[in-house]
């Protein structure tokens, strides 16, 4: 290792476009399509706002020449290729990217090379200025995952095509490099590869020798290392990869000049053959032992072992190769998002500190990814936000942009929601041996939420608790909202950072007898915390409901709508919105429906379900249609839209409707019960369908159904 030194510049934040292109079958999936990025030419301008000078762009193959090498159409990339140019961002070219290439050619073809290598030479005319290129993205993870375990074309399981389809890949990237460097001879060649860790138990250790030689192979192979004495010499040749190939790649051309180094949470794993300790993990098998395959991150023994710090030395000890960390995402909450990035360029600035010569940090998937949490093999619509969010058609920012946008400038995003330890360096992440880490009540600045008694209340703290978010919810006693005077003293007392309101009178029948209590609480409450909160310059959020509509719209009601209220409580509501975003055009409302929750018994679902068990009958209205909302995802959601910054009127409904009595039925077939004891009980038409003109952030209803018949507690029947 070499001595510390001052003489690198400063770290500098990349970004990257997750731009797959993979083929399932005779199906291509494109992530830069499922994203929206395709259509959205101000993505581009985005980026630069935030200070990013370097993005990892995509020329992929398979979009430029789908069908034949020499039909290519580079309209597109033309237009925003030019766009990043005028704006000031280096590209650093991306031609395959977890794909099998076109149609005419694969993995498997011996002519993959020589084909990537025609078709980078025809990039490279087009695009002189671009001086850095990685020609094949991850190539021993893309071999393991198309060749090894069959995920992606051509979906083979055999060891000895994975390394066939390997060494192509790396030939494939000297070639490139070759042929881009014959028009532009200082071009860079910027090779990245997921770089995780494998430990195991005694038992297993072979196994874990086997993959942690193998997570180097492709490196290995690029940088010139792979000959008679390297330790999958035999096992290449046994896979009858040709000789003329690896001789080719002994003489180290192909050798990166940087080394990106992808690394997630989950690119550690741990091997246990005990498969009774981990009942609820499908185990595996190498044909000699059958073993779980876990995330070494839960495994107590072995903390202070994992993690990006250990791998990039491991990486600058082996190879001396100027390194950048060339992916960094979280496909999680806002706050674990953020947590991550930080720790990552925390270990990032550790190892400089070292003298490991670190180049950047790439801030990945900055507009989303799409079902990657099934590695792409389902078309499921899971999307997980990057820097921005696209579901709205537009880009909205996120939290993760506006760290990205601190980091631009050195410095790490200061927010009170970063002080709370994220879920890797808690106690209850263990697998096994896991122990229930201290409440996050109070810290510094606590996040305060009303209604300690209520479900969504109670559902905030537990989540808050489950985040690791600083956090107190108060009762009537500890805060009254009806009483400025209480909302004063308890905001001195606990100087939160934000107030999220979940109080409220709930009961709807009743307010037609009770309007003044319904609207003191409702409305007057809300209005005297928002008045509160925009004097101290504080967020603010409070809840709405889909009944501030009368349910005759003829289409699912969005944000912009008219109110149109036909109760008590309802106009409530729609009066609390009004005087709340009069008081503070800055806070945050959001309006929801219905919504049924895994932890308490006040809901309709449960009182279905225990109704049936006993043989009662049920009485629901076909005629009266609604968003069920499932309260985890609620919450999730609105912290998330609080982190993020956001304001004004959302709907927050699991995506789908459903009438009354539809609802009924539809428990008592996921629960295996009759439906005959289930009564149509009439009354007025009205859809109070809830949609949205900012985004559809919950999953669909069927999906959030499924969640509660797994997760409710003490469930009627069970």
């Amino acid at each position: 290792m070499t001595e510390p030194t001052n003489q690198h510049p400063p770290l500098q934040l990349w970004g990257g476009v997750e731009c797959t292109v993979v083929r399932l079958g005779d199906d291509y999936r494109d992530q830069v399509v499922e994203t929206g990025h395709a259509h959205r030419l101000a993505d581009l301008d985005a980026i630069a706002e935030l200070g990013i000078k370097t993005v990892r762009y995509p020329i992929v193959w398979e979009r430029v020449a789908p069908d034949s090498p020499e039909q290519l159409d580079f309209s597109w990339h033309d237009e925003r290729l030019r766009r990043l140019r005028d704006l000031g961002i280096k590209v650093i070219g991306g031609l395959v990217h977890h794909g099998s290439g076109p149609r005419y050619t694969s993995l498997l073809d011996p002519g993959f090379g020589r084909k990537l290598a025609d078709y980078a030479a025809i990039v490279a005319e087009r695009y002189p200025w671009i001086d850095m290129w990685t020609p094949v993205n991850e190539p021993l993870t893309t071999a393991r995952f198309a060749c090894l375990y069959g995920h992606w074309y051509p979906h083979t399981r055999d060891l000895a095509k994975t390394m066939q389809a390997l060494v192509n890949e790396c030939e494939a990237s000297l070639l490139a490099m070759r042929a881009i460097r014959a028009v532009n001879p200082g071009a860079l060649h910027v090779t990245t590869e997921d770089l995780g860790k494998t430990f195991a138990t005694p038992k297993l250790a072979y196994q874990a020798r086997h993959e942690n030689e193998r997570r180097w192979l492709s490196l290995d192979l690029l940088t010139g290392r792979v000959d008679e004495r390297h330790s999958f010499w035999k096992l290449l040749s046994k896979a009858k990869v040709p000789a003329v190939k690896l001789q080719a790649l002994m003489s180290g051309e192909a050798a990166p000049d940087i080394v990106g180094i992808n690394h997630y949470l989950t690119s550690e794993r741990y091997l246990d053959e005990r498969l009774a300790r981990y009942p609820q993990v499908a185990p595996g098998s190498n044909g000699r032992h059958r073993y779980v395959d876990l995330e070494a991150v839960r495994m107590p023994h072995l903390a202070g072992k994992t993690g990006p710090t250990a791998r990039l030395r491991e990486a600058w000890k082996r190879y001396g190769i100027p390194l950048a960390i060339t992916e960094v995402h979280h496909g999680c909450t806002r706050e674990e998002q953020v947590r991550w990035f930080h720790e990552v360029w925390q270990a990032a600035e550790k190892v400089r500190g070292e003298g490991v010569d670190l180049r950047a940090v790439t801030l990945w998937s900055l507009f989303g990814n799409v079902d990657w949490r099934s590695l792409l093999t389902r078309r499921e619509g899971i999307y997980d936000v990057g820097a921005f969010d696209t579901r709205g058609g537009k880009l909205r920012p996120t939290m993760v942009a506006k760290a990205a946008a601190s980091l631009a400038k050195g410095q790490l995003l200061q927010h009170p929601a970063m002080q709370g330890r994220p879920w890797w360096r808690r106690p209850e992440r263990f697998t096994v041996g896991a122990s229930s880490c201290k409440p996050h009540h109070l810290g510094r600045h606590p996040l305060l939420i009303t209604g300690a008694t209520g479900t969504l209340g109670q559902a905030f703290g537990r989540i808050c608790h489950h985040r690791g978010l600083a956090h107190v919810v108060t009762d009537r006693q500890a805060m009254d909202i009806t009483d400025a005077a209480s909302i004063e003293a308890a905001l001195d007392r606990l100087q939160p950072w934000a107030v999220i309101n979940t109080a409220g009178f709930v009961r709807v029948p009743e307010a037609e007898h009770q309007p003044d209590d319904c609207f003191r609480i409702n409305t007057t409450g809300a209005e005297l915390l928002a008045a509160a909160c925009h004097k101290r310059g504080i967020p603010f959020v409070t809840f709405s409901s889909d009944l501030v509509f009368d349910g005759k719209l003829g289409r699912p009601y969005v944000e912009p709508d008219p109110t149109s209220p036909a109760c008590v409580y309802g106009e409530s509501k729609a009066q609390a919105e009004d005087r709340v975003m009069a008081m503070d055009p800055q806070a945050l409302i959001v309006r929801t429906s219905a919504f049924f929750g895994p932890w308490d018994r006040f809901n309709f679902l449960w009182g279905t379900l225990d109704r049936l068990t006993r043989g009662e009958e049920v009485h629901a209205s076909d005629n009266a249609v609604v968003s069920p909302t499932y309260v985890p995802d609620l919450v999730h959601a609105t912290l998330d839209l609080l982190l993020d910054g956001e304001t004004g009127l959302w709907h927050l409904a699991n995506e789908g409707s459903i009438s009354w009595h539809g609802l009924a039925r539809e428990m008592a077939d996921r629960a295996g019960l009759s439906p005959k004891k289930i009564r149509n009980s009439g009354g007025d038409k009205a859809d109070n369908t809830l949609g949205t003109s900012r985004g559809q952030i919950l999953r669909p209803l069927g999906r959030a159904l499924e969640d509660f018949m797994l997760h409710a507690e003490a469930l009627p029947g069970r």
